[in-house]
């Protein structure tokens, strides 16, 4: 019993210079940013900045229509980038307390309710059940009073508390302590009389919330990759423009005519299209994830969870239902699956050894297997005459009622206590010993469960005389289509590791059972502790599951895995997956079941809670910046035409063929097809059958600078020699403008129906009829380029002349070719892909 004076409480002048030294029971919020300041941090981004500057430029040069239409597509491109992040952070848009807004406490010798952030280190609190712990607590006094603690270990067991002197596992070195209530938590049943021991910051999650805070926001992969792109676009265009500077100089003598046609090659050069495509992927990708159930809290995450090498998971809630099942029974000498029990005895006794409308998951999912065949009313019909409730020392309970004028004992308990109650011979014992071998096996949590019958109440529960009946093993089951899921990501080169605080025979089962790669072994909390920095690195290469770990063991193998190269995701729900979800390189945070600790230190919410919802965003994610590298080869094939034109006429001494007008056409053009076609196109049939992309791998690789080289320089030919040939041999400039911009405008065309899949034929978007948008913004192309050259006044506009039959088939059927080409190509590296 606990003395009198530890019950006293504090007084009013303790608790002044007590919070003088502590402060109050809360955590500090971070300030969420005003909607002005959001909108303005759009702008650090260097793709931003690349399309401000782009702007100014066109002013500098005397181009104010080019210099509208750009600051046309930073206001566009902004506002969604803004809206989907504003959006996101109002649905996270607090860290609510989760501690109860108030406590019964023990102050001036008095009970009352207060605030729970006025508690002080030292307050004599009572809590019953139902609310939550307020700050971290040593217990006085319990009684019968247990806790869900999975907000922070993830293990959905109900934990009994005990008062210190009485706590035997402290010896065992576990991180949570029976005597100890944690912040946060919730109670279950029973009463609780404890001391205050540590508030704020200082409790178990306070330090987790300081771990968050502490951990910085790092540079995701695609933002390095983009600005390594910015930057070798931008040394090649001055390069290139000094280039032109100086050859047409030496070749015509006029400097400023030669610095004109640098500045006329650079504006063809600046690829504005490039963070347009970037910003623009990126934002409509989260909306379209949006409605699949995910929503991204940063834009960058779409592309970065389709690069993940490795998945990291949280097996309570995550992989698993969160919900225990009754999977094995052993009854009559044979264990047997739980749906082909039929002992209808065994079943009312199953029920009857728990409480009436149980609030513990494991009574709870005994209860359930009795439904079916059971009269639960009826049976509960039975007078009770006797509890004996469930002690942590004995682990066991019992239920004692009148049934056909005796006393019917049932009870249910831990194996090692409920046995000894027994009467049972050697060899029945050896048996139920195997069959509780083979269901520890199995990573089940195993009860006992035995009866009695008496003329009279007996003062001992260890006076009745029971016979053993049976056994049953419990587990928290995986997710239907789990397994499938981690299959596909197996197949996609992802790999899977399982995090958890539970027993490692428990993780183990569960890891067979999910089909995880390294299923046979296990990395606890406390190997960790003892392992080097450099030894874990070494370690979670050859193992896939980790039990008995706290948050500080999540951070450490995140760090770990990130340490060795891999881009890291990692999905969890609760307090103690936070500080790990914001040092992955993508924290997934559950949506229903999470908690908003969980959300706000995460990229990305699964509103579903759904783990194979995870896959198809990994799918998105790689479609999206499959997607994003064909826009960019698209953009780069374009424009290697129209500045390849700007750079020879100089060259070769012939009028331009391109004028600003005409390249503000082609930007027109070029615009809305690369940012509207390519972004919503199918994902390739291949994608989630390759392995994930090196961190290392640039934006665009070496093969896809090839092609665009390749197919740019045909465009190119197809455009420049015939305006060479048609000047030469006399015909109008303006007639020969016309005819290379024909054949530039419709190879256009044609190169999005070819660059649109590398899988499929230019023929089959006629024959799916699915790409709408590319019919639509193709069509919209013929219509400007028809206009510019038969409409005359914009003849006039565009120094155009409109074009004859036969001149125009000609041009139609060189741009064809130009473009069609690689369709070649394309069934030739088919044929060697199958």
């Amino acid at each position: 019993m606990v003395k009198e004076k530890e019950f006293k409480g504090l007084n009013s002048e303790e608790v002044e210079e007590l919070r003088k030294k502590h402060g109050y029971n809360e955590l500090v919020k971070t300030e969420k940013p005003s909607a002005i300041k959001k909108f303005l941090e759009v702008f650090k981004e260097p793709m931003f900045l690349l399309l401000l500057g782009t702007a100014a430029l066109y002013f500098i040069l005397g181009e104010p229509k080019e210099a509208a239409i750009m600051l046309v597509f930073v206001a566009f491109v902004a506002s969604i980038t803004f809206i989907q992040e504003w959006k996101t952070e109002r649905t996270v848009n607090s860290l609510r307390d989760l501690t109860s807004p108030h406590v019964n406490v023990k102050r001036d010798g008095e009970k009352k309710l207060i605030k729970s952030n006025e508690l002080v280190p030292g307050d004599i609190i009572f809590i019953s059940e139902g609310e939550r712990i307020p700050a971290d607590c040593e217990v006085l006094e319990a009684s019968n009073f247990s806790v869900d603690e999975s907000i922070l270990t993830g293990e959905p067991e109900a934990v009994f508390k005990v008062t210190a002197d009485e706590d035997k596992s402290d010896k065992s070195g576990d991180y949570w302590k029976k005597y100890m209530l944690y912040a946060g938590t919730l109670s279950i049943f029973g009463k609780c009389t404890a001391e205050v021991a540590s508030i704020g910051f200082d409790t178990e999650y306070g330090k987790i919330g300081k771990a968050i805070s502490e951990t910085g926001d790092e540079i995701t992969p695609l933002q390095k990759k983009t600005r390594a792109l910015v930057k070798n676009l931008a040394i090649a265009g001055l390069i290139l423009c000094v280039l032109v500077i100086i050859f047409s100089y030496l070749y015509s003598g006029n400097l400023i005519e030669s610095i004109l046609s640098g500045i006329t090659l650079a504006m063809a050069m600046i690829p504005e299209e490039f963070p347009v495509v970037l910003t623009v992927f990126l934002s409509l990708g989260a909306f379209r994830l949006a409605k699949k159930n995910t929503l991204i809290r940063r834009i960058a995450a779409v592309e970065t969870l389709g690069s993940a090498t490795v998945l990291c998971v949280d097996k309570t809630g995550t992989i698993t239902k969160n919900i225990m099942e009754v999977k094995y029974a052993y009854i009559d000498g044979r264990l047997i699956e739980v749906n082909k029990l039929s002992s209808k005895e065994f079943k009312k006794l199953m029920i009857l050894s728990c409480e009436k409308d149980p609030y513990d998951p494991m009574e709870k999912a005994i209860v359930k297997v009795g439904e079916k065949d059971i009269d639960i009313k009826k049976l509960y019909d039975l007078d009770i005459l006797e509890k004996v409730p469930f002690n942590s020392q004995t682990k066991r309970m019992a239920n004692i009622f009148r049934k056909d004028e005796k006393m019917y004992v049932a009870l249910k308990g831990a194996p090692a206590t409920v046995l000894p109650l027994c009467s049972l011979t050697e060899d029945d014992e050896k048996s139920i010993l195997k069959a509780m071998d083979n269901m520890a096996d199995k990573g089940l949590r195993v009860l006992a469960f035995c009866e009695s019958y008496s003329d009279e109440l007996k003062e001992n529960i260890e006076d009745y005389s029971f016979t053993f009946k049976g056994l049953v093993g419990l587990q928290d089951p995986p997710k239907e289509g789990v397994r499938e899921a981690i299959e596909v990501c197996k197949k996609a080169g992802i790999r899977v590791v399982m995090i958890t605080g539970d027993y490692s025979k428990t993780a183990e089962a569960i890891g067979k059972e999910i089909g995880l790669k390294f299923n046979n072994t296990t990395i606890t909390g406390e190997d960790i502790d003892s392992m080097s920095e450099e030894g874990l690195c070494e370690k979670v290469n050859h193992c896939d599951i980790f039990s008995r770990v706290i948050p500080e063991h999540k951070m450490k193998i995140v760090k770990a895995l990130k340490k060795n190269n891999e881009i890291v995701a990692m999905t969890g729900d609760g307090v103690n997956d936070a500080p790990a979800l914001k040092s992955a390189d993508i924290g997934i945070a559950m949506g229903k079941r999470g908690t908003e600790v969980a959300k706000e230190a995460s990229h990305m919410i699964l509103m579903d809670d759904n783990f194979t919802t995870i896959v198809e965003s990994v799918k998105d994610g790689r479609r999206i910046f499959d997607n994003i590298r064909k826009a960019m080869v698209y953009i780069l094939i374009i424009h290697i035409p129209i500045a390849a034109i700007a750079l020879c006429s100089p060259i070769f001494n012939l009028p331009q063929i391109l004028l600003p007008v005409h390249i503000v056409l082609l930007e027109l053009i070029i615009d809305p097809t690369c940012s509207i076609i390519f972004e919503g196109e199918e994902a390739e049939p291949y994608i989630m059958e390759q392995p994930p992309r090196s961190p290392e791998e640039p934006l665009l690789t070496w093969k896809m600078t090839i092609k665009a080289v390749l197919q740019g320089t045909v465009m190119f030919l197809g455009a420049f020699l015939p305006f060479h040939y048609l000047v030469d041999y006399g015909y109008n400039v303006d007639f020969a403008r016309s005819f290379s911009l024909m054949t530039l405008v419709v190879s256009n065309v044609i190169l999005v129906l070819v660059d649109r899949s590398n899988t499929k034929s230019l023929f089959s978007i006629f024959r799916e009829g699915k790409s709408k948008s590319s019919l639509i913004i193709n069509g919209i192309a013929l219509v400007m380029i028809f206009s510019v050259v038969y409409i005359k006044p914009l003849n006039s506009i565009f120094k155009t002349i409109p074009l004859d039959g036969k001149m125009l088939s000609l041009s139609i059927l060189l741009a064809i070719i130009s473009a069609a080409w690689w369709e070649i190509v394309k069934l030739f590296n088919n044929r060697i892909g199958r």
